[in-house]
């Protein structure tokens, strides 16, 4: 059967469709075992609607699970500068997007829904950081620097703890910019790779 192109009309609305017709693949086949091309066929949409009503699969998945981690997690703008600020964009990213979120305290009581948004850090956070990184050691750092962002995320927003929710973004991003440095730094074969000392200090080599 032919499917028009653009946008279809009558009820219910094209979003509301794909939204449905997009929680149910999801949660059967996993955030990347879904396609758009899947949940286009199954809302009975042209594909360039996602795009068109969500700007991409991982909008789409934001909106679906009501985690957002696709806005939450805001890749783009962070993995497009140099490589020594990227702790301090990701943090950013993070705090700036999930303070203006309207989390859905349900969908953390949702295995399914938690499962799905672990796979979407696993897969598509952790992958695109591994590639911005490059490198033999990238997805050890990606996996180390997820494990940062992801306990942010479920301690301070979706699963607060009294004592992160306090603190206010700037202050948290302060606390936590170190220990994020400290993940995605390159490591040797022993470790991590050693810092050189600063001019002038005590066991500084000299030329």
């Amino acid at each position: 059967m032919n499917k028009s192109r653009g946008r279809p009309r009558g009820n219910p609305p094209t979003r509301e469709l794909i939204v449905e017709a997009a929680r149910g693949l999801f949660l059967q086949h996993g955030y990347r075992g879904t396609t758009v091309r899947a949940i286009a066929a199954e809302a009975g949409v042209d594909s360039a609607l996602i795009s068109y009503h969500f700007g991409s699969k991982q909008g789409l998945f934001g909106v679906v699970t009501q985690v957002q981690c696709a806005r939450s997690l805001a890749l783009a703008p962070a993995l497009a500068g140099d490589p020594a600020g990227l702790p301090d964009r990701l943090l950013r990213a993070v705090t700036d997007l999930w303070d203006d979120t309207a989390f859905n305290e349900l969908a953390v009581q949702n295995e399914d829904v938690m499962r799905v948004f672990r796979e979407y850090l696993d897969q598509e956070v952790l992958a695109r950081i591994a590639e911005y990184l490059g490198g033999p050691d990238a997805t050890e750092r990606a996996a180390a620097a997820v494990t940062v962002i992801g306990g942010l995320i479920f301690t301070r927003y979706l699963n607060p703890l009294p004592t992160l929710a306090r603190p206010t973004s700037a202050e948290i991003r302060r606390i936590l910019a170190p220990t994020l440095r400290a993940a995605l730094q390159p490591r040797t074969r022993h470790g991590l790779a050693p810092r050189r000392p600063p001019a002038g200090a005590i066991g500084a080599r000299r030329p």
